[in-house]
């Protein structure tokens, strides 16, 4: 067990997503979601003395933990920011088109989970927060103090394929003209009361909460953001490393990846994405994997982890 895991910090897919990067030990890399800096330590771990690696993350805490963990190592560097903006942080540092690997672990870390506070986990009670990045946006509870009900319920059905949002939204509106909802416990008691019908083996709020996680952090909207801009960044041969969690996010991720490595005359007509100016600027490499039933033992959150591996093509 590494020191990350025995603190309660499992980094998914880790043999994977490294041996996905098929890392030169004087390549540059990014690792676009440091976390707690498991991806971040397995990378530099292979990088030699000239070797560099660029983290992003939006959470300070994160940024406070890969500046004191890695503050001694000069090939390190974290930036504090939304992995959509990569395009720009690698334009000022002058790597466009060479970097040798992005790694993208997407979703919400163990630690942000785990801390009450953070309001992620309808599992303990905190204030509904959900920001990945605590010093801008609205939190969730200031959003669904503001959002109209048809928008709330249109966001827990697309966004978290809960099959009782109208119920859910009404009852959110109802509650919020007496007092708002400002805790986690609150508003798990609230979607629990608005479920006619439980799914077993499933909390009730489970799907609920991911919506609004995934609405306040405009997830989906950062993950096609860091695609589009992925090819500008790559290097020729440059490899990038996707791990998803759930379906819409796998779903990007696998349609990018088919749109950019295939002939423009050949795209399937479910890519809800304009064909590219230049075709076959990937190309696909191995199937999408999940995790193994070794590490489904040892860390059961990555259940629902999928990993895919595109690689630049020289052109």
């Amino acid at each position: 067990m590494t020191d990350l895991a025995a603190a309660g910090h499992y980094p998914v897919m880790l043999v994977e997503a490294i041996e996905g990067l098929a890392i030169k030990a004087d390549g540059t890399y990014i690792d676009a979601t440091y976390g707690r800096g498991g991806h971040s330590q397995a990378i530099l771990s292979q990088l030699g003395p000239d070797g560099r690696l660029l983290a992003f993350d939006r959470d300070v805490e994160a940024v406070a933990d890969a500046r004191q963990r890695l503050a001694g190592d000069p090939r390190f560097e974290i930036v504090h920011s939304a992995f959509g903006n990569v395009q720009e942080v690698v334009s000022q540092q002058g790597l466009l088109r060479r970097v040798d690997g992005l790694l993208c672990d997407l979703g919400v870390s163990s630690p942000q989970i785990d801390n009450a506070e953070r309001g992620f986990s309808f599992r303990s009670d905190g204030p509904l927060d959900m920001r990945m990045d605590q010093s801008q946006g609205q939190s969730a509870a200031q959003w669904l103090q503001v959002a109209e009900e048809s928008e709330i319920s249109q966001v827990l059905h697309e966004l978290g394929e809960e099959r009782y949002s109208r119920r859910i939204a009404r009852a959110i509106v109802a509650q919020r003209e007496e007092s708002p909802l400002m805790t986690t416990t609150q508003l798990r008691e609230l979607i629990i009361q608005a479920s006619p019908r439980q799914e077993r083996h499933k909390d009730p709020a489970t799907r609920s909460f991911q919506a609004l996680r995934i609405q306040v952090n405009d997830e989906l909207g950062e993950v096609k953001r860091l695609l589009e801009h992925a090819l500008s960044v790559l290097a020729p041969a440059g490899r990038l490393v996707v791990i998803s969690f759930h379906s819409l996010e796998d779903r990007i991720v696998k349609r990018f990846m088919r749109k950019y490595s295939r002939q423009v005359d050949s795209f399937p007509s479910d890519i809800p994405f304009a064909a590219p100016a230049v075709p076959n600027q990937l190309k696909l490499i191995g199937k999408a994997c999940s995790a193994s039933q070794c590490e489904l033992a040892e860390n059961p959150r990555s259940r629902s982890a999928m990993l895919r591996i595109a690689e630049r093509c020289p052109c």
